[in-house]
C-alpha cells in the first residue's frame, strides 16, 4: 500500500489527513498527488472556512517514502520532476490556499512533514513531536524550493542545524523559535486542533481569504518596503460587501455576526 491522503469534511471544517500505516504517515509520490487534488478542491470549495492538518496513529509525517526512491532518486530527470512537480505540486497547492489551515502535530514532523507544516497557518503540537530533516543521512540535500520554504517559516539558523547536524528539535524549542504557536500535552491535541478550527470557522471567511492573500504577498518584502502595488489597488474592494457589512452591523447592535 502507498498510503493515501484523504479529504473529509465535517461541516465548514476539512480535514486532510495522511495516512500511510506502518510507515508513521511518511509521504509516498501518490500522497503528494492526492495532497494537491484535496486543496485544489478545498480552495474552489466556497464551503470550507477552516482546515485542519493531522497524521494518524500517533504520527504527523516522518518524511518521504524511502522505499519508493531506489526507482526514480537514480536519474537527474525523474528526480527533478518528482521535487519539481510532485513534492511542490503539493506544498504550493497548500500554500496557494486561501482557506486558514492548522497543522495538528503529534509524533514524528519530519523532512517532507516538516515543509507541510511550514504550508499552514496555525501549527499546534503535541508535547511528544519531533522535528528535522536529517536527509544528510541519506546522502542528498534539501530541494531549493523546499529550503527557501521552510528556511523561510522556521528560520534559517533552524534549517542550517537541521540539514548540517541531523539535529532534531523538540516541540518546546520549536515554540521558543517562533515555529509553533502552541504546545498542549499530547492527549489533548486533536481537542485543541478542532476548538482553533471552530473559532477560525465562526470569523468571516471573506477576510480570511483576503488575510492569507496579503500576508503571501507581503511575505518576501522588506518590513518597510510598500505594498505591491496591484495590491494596493484591489486592497479595499471588499468594503461594500454583505460580510463587511454584517461584521460591523453586529458589533454596533452587540450581538454575534452571522457570517
Amino acid at each position: 500500500m502507498s498510503g493515501q491522503v484523504r479529504l473529509a469534511a465535517h461541516g465548514a471544517v476539512a480535514r486532510v489527513t495522511l495516512s500511510h500505516p506502518g510507515k508513521l504517515d511518511a509521504m509516498s509520490r501518490a500522497m503528494w498527488r492526492e495532497l494537491r487534488d484535496a486543496f485544489v478542491a478545498i480552495q474552489e470549495s466556497s464551503g470550507f472556512r477552516c482546515v485542519v492538518v493531522c497524521g494518524e496513529n500517533g504520527g504527523f509525517c516522518a518524511g518521504g517514502d524511502i522505499a519508493e526512491y531506489p526507482s526514480f532518486r537514480f536519474d537527474s530527470a525523474s528526480l527533478r520532476r518528482f521535487h519539481e512537480e510532485e513534492v511542490w505540486g503539493g506544498l504550493s497547492a497548500m500554500l496557494a490556499c486561501e482557506v486558514p489551515i492548522v497543522a495538528e502535530i503529534e509524533g514524528a514532523c519530519m523532512g517532507a512533514g516538516l515543509e507541510i507544516a511550514c504550508c499552514c497557518d496555525i501549527r499546534i503540537a503535541g508535547t511528544a513531536a519531533r522535528f528535522g530533516a536529517p536527509i544528510a543521512r541519506l546522502g542528498f540535500p534539501m530541494a531549493p524550493r523546499e529550503a527557501q520554504l521552510v528556511a523561510a517559516v522556521a528560520g534559517e539558523a533552524t534549517l542550517r542545524e537541521m540539514l548540517l547536524e541531523a539535529v532534531q528539535l523538540d516541540a518546546r524549542e520549536m515554540k521558543a523559535r517562533g515555529f509553533l504557536q502552541r504546545v498542549v500535552p499530547n492527549e489533548d491535541l486533536a481537542a485543541e486542533a478542532e476548538a482553533t478550527a471552530a473559532r477560525i470557522a465562526q470569523l468571516a471567511p471573506q477576510a480570511a481569504r483576503m488575510n492569507k492573500r496579503i500576508l503571501r504577498r507581503l511575505a518576501s518584502g522588506a518590513p518597510d518596503a510598500a505594498p505591491p502595488a496591484d495590491l494596493l489597488e484591489r486592497a479595499y474592494d471588499y468594503a461594500t460587501s454583505a460580510e463587511h457589512r454584517e461584521g460591523i452591523a453586529a458589533f454596533l447592535e452587540k450581538r454575534p455576526p452571522r457570517f
